[in-house]
């Protein structure tokens, strides 16, 4: 049996990592040389966008008001000297001596040309016959799937590489300057990673549908475009909850572009300023109306369409070793309770009204929805968005799983998981901080 690539990268991601040979194959090492390949490119894009190239074979000409002497003199001529160089023209000619005669056109063929037609027919119809059976043949054995245009375009974080074990060349993974070129992002929820993609829609923001959402590795549409209050042309790195048909969120993660303004070229502190700021202008909009059910006795629980709630996952810039031992970790264990705004029940015999829309006068209710947490998420703060895997967003999970048995959580529910050992190797930090200072003193 044939594994999949994709099948390989799920069975992967949370696995443990491989042995650190030397120095130059560790995660530090392959940051350092993203973060310089940004800044190349980035270089790259400042020189294009000023358009110097266009101004370097440039140079000041003589003024007519300074008299050079030895400056070139520039002979003005007009065009009649170049007029014997032109062709003749025999259509000008025929038409200057009859002008009342019809233009008379002559087709010169020789014997191979007037057996063209047929042999291409024939040709033609072959290779017609050609492309039907190589199309036969593709759909007969399928190739993997090819990602279309917003294919492979999220920011997808490596898992952090930690080492228990006391190594100067290899270190504890953790990085070096976590406490002050770090920002981190928790709790992760739980759900499927996508791209909310906006358009210019004709219509009354909040009904007429501008929001795609398309699924992170292929790039298709997980569901209908729907209506948001979120603006045209506007690019969003999110996470669709996995029980957003009962709570209706759609977790933001990151920006990439917002009113076709490109903030992916950004850093990650502005980044994420940016998607906090521009998420509370936006209005909120009452819940779609629940969906007639004329053959149930008993009314069903209110299902949400499409995502209504735009929920940013919170940002963390206080990465200081006491902030992440005694209060990140323990944010990134435990869930989100967010207060949800869905339709009430319509069961209490509410009075109908004529020619009125069926969510005109609906009532709503709030109720609470528990959000569990998948994990925490470090971003470098030098670091600008960039698509595909890289090193410069780690991923720290709750617990690893395989394909076979993440979903269920009871039996991975007592195993130690990547985050416990995060944990263990911050508190060696601060012991091993302390007992340094502890020793400057001392001495």
């Amino acid at each position: 049996m044939i594994r999949s690539p994709v099948n390989d990268r799920k069975a992967s991601y949370k696995a443990p990592p491989g042995p650190i040979r030397d120095a130059a194959s560790s995660q530090e090492h392959r940051r350092q040389k993203a973060l310089e390949e940004q800044k190349r490119r980035r270089a790259e894009r400042f020189d294009s966008t000023r358009q110097l190239d266009f101004f370097a074979g440039l140079s000041l000409g003589h003024s007519d008001d300074e008299e050079v002497e030895d400056a070139p003199d520039v002979v003005l001529e007009g065009v009649s000297t170049f007029a014997p160089l032109l062709p003749p023209s025999n259509a000008v000619v025929n038409e200057v001596a009859s002008p009342s005669a019809p233009p008379v056109h002559v087709n010169v063929a020789t014997k191979d040309d007037t057996t063209q037609p047929s042999t291409n027919g024939k040709k033609k119809n072959k290779n017609k016959r050609k492309g039907k059976g190589k199309s036969s043949v593709a759909k007969s054995n399928p190739g993997p799937p090819v990602p279309g245009k917003w294919g492979d375009k999220c920011m997808y974080a490596e898992l952090l590489e930690m080492n228990e074990e006391f190594d100067l060349v290899k270190g504890d993974g953790i990085p070096d300057d976590i406490e002050s070129g770090w920002v981190a992002v928790a709790p992760v929820p739980k759900g499927k990673r996508c791209l909310a993609i906006t358009h210019a829609a004709s219509g009354i923001a909040g009904i007429v549908p501008n929001t795609t959402l398309r699924s992170r590795l292929l790039g298709k549409p997980l569901m209908k475009p729907f209506p948001s209050s979120l603006p045209p042309h506007t690019v969003l790195d999110c996470i669709l909850d996995d029980g957003w048909r009962n709570n209706g969120i759609l977790h933001i993660l990151d920006v990439m572009k917002w009113k076709g303004q490109d903030i992916g070229d950004c850093e990650t502190p502005f980044r994420f300023w940016w998607r906090d700021t521009r998420l509370s202008e936006l209005s909120a909009f009452p819940p779609p109306a629940a969906e007639e059910q004329h053959n149930q006795t008993i009314p069903s629980a209110y299902q949400f369409p499409y995502p209504t709630m735009l929920l940013a996952i919170p940002c963390h810039t206080d990465t200081t070793l006491p902030y992440i031992s005694n209060t990140l970790i323990p944010i990134t264990r435990s869930s989100r309770h967010i207060p949800v705004t869905i339709p009430a029940s319509t069961a209490s015999g509410m009075m109908e009204t004529d020619n009125a829309p069926a969510d005109a006068f609906a009532p709503i209710q709030s109720v609470t929805a528990e959000v569990k947490s998948d994990g925490l998420l470090l971003y470098d703060a030098r670091s600008t968005y960039e698509p595909g895997t890289s090193p410069l967003s780690t991923w720290v999970p709750i617990r690893p799983y395989t394909d076979n048995s993440h979903r269920d959580e009871s039996m991975h529910a007592d195993e130690e998981g990547p985050l416990d050992r995060f944990e263990r190797l911050i508190k060696r930090r601060l012991e091993g901080g302390k007992g340094e200072l502890h020793m400057d003193m001392c001495e």
